[in-house]
């Protein structure tokens, strides 16, 4: 049975991947988002059957011809609507080999400053390379960003310890580089937060510090770096991810019906960032 469905599958396979290809060197705008496990919950706004995830293993993109992921499917609807060629590609980042399953605060200052040039670091693609090919880059952190330890005695910027001062270090690095690229639009997501039962109180504090200080002194106007503020929407002024919101009260995954709700979201902020920078939704990406 496999190898009597394996020739269809193949020309299913390469023409996905030829159509991708296609559909990003023609259109006017390329977006690239950056994720693990979180954001392809919001991605794909949906949950998949037991046959498009396995064939997911085996190509995304013939995945997406079987059941379109719900954010792309947001832009294709809106390119009919308007006349527009904007094209939104996933990518996970960092790859689990050989980098490793981390995409924290330590880890994009790693990869993208402390290795920054036109070579892949440990297989990872820096900015420099990155922006070559994306005009939008939307990059985010898994959930255990929030599980925020006390600071030592002095900071460092080289060392993965979650603490507040490394963060800040780490994210004012991260800035500066992004800045260097003025025609590209970065769009950063405010961490996931933990469930209760996954958190101490005293480090979920400490995250909610964190967010606030990204959105209240690191986020500058005027620049190319935009926010979307997905701890606000999961947590709505708590210290964790609400109940209603959460894969279960033991995983700080969002469930299904959460992202269905915020996938609009997010594509809201994209377009505004792209089109009025920003200006016409607030944070969370509700229209203004």
């Amino acid at each position: 049975m496999k190898i009597r469905f394996l020739p269809g599958i193949l020309i299913l396979l390469a023409f996905s991947i030829n159509s991708c290809k296609e559909k990003e060197n023609k259109s006017d705008m390329n977006i690239i988002f950056l994720h693990h496990s979180t954001g392809d919950i919001i991605w794909h706004g949906k949950k998949l059957s037991i046959f498009t995830r396995a064939v997911r293993k085996a190509s995304k993109d013939l995945a997406n011809l079987i059941a379109k992921a719900e954010l792309p499917s947001l832009f294709d609807k809106y390119n009919k609507e308007t006349g527009r060629n904007y094209f939104i590609k996933e990518m996970i980042f960092p790859k689990a080999v050989p980098y490793g399953w981390h995409n924290y605060p330590y880890d994009y200052y790693d990869i993208w400053v402390k290795h920054a040039g036109n070579q892949p670091y440990m297989e990872e693609p820096t900015l420099e390379m990155l922006t070559k090919n994306y005009q939008v880059i939307v990059f985010k952190h898994c959930f255990p960003v929030s599980n925020i330890q006390p600071d030592k005695d002095s900071a460092d910027i080289n060392s993965d310890y979650k603490s507040l001062a490394n963060y800040k270090l780490q994210y004012t690095a991260l800035k500066d580089k992004l800045r260097e690229f003025p025609d590209t639009k970065f769009i950063l997501w405010t961490g996931p937060a933990l469930v209760k039962s996954a958190n101490s109180e005293e480090s979920a504090v400490r995250a909610r510090e964190f967010f606030t200080w990204v959105k209240e002194k690191w986020d500058q106007p005027d620049d190319n770096i935009y926010l979307w503020d997905f701890y606000e929407l999961e947590t709505e002024g708590g210290l964790y991810l609400k109940e209603e919101y959460a894969a279960s009260e033991t995983d700080s995954h969002p469930n299904y019906e959460f992202a269905r709700r915020v996938t609009t979201l997010i594509f809201n902020r994209i377009i505004d960032v792209i089109e009025n920078g920003g200006t016409k939704t607030n944070l969370k990406g509700e229209k203004i």
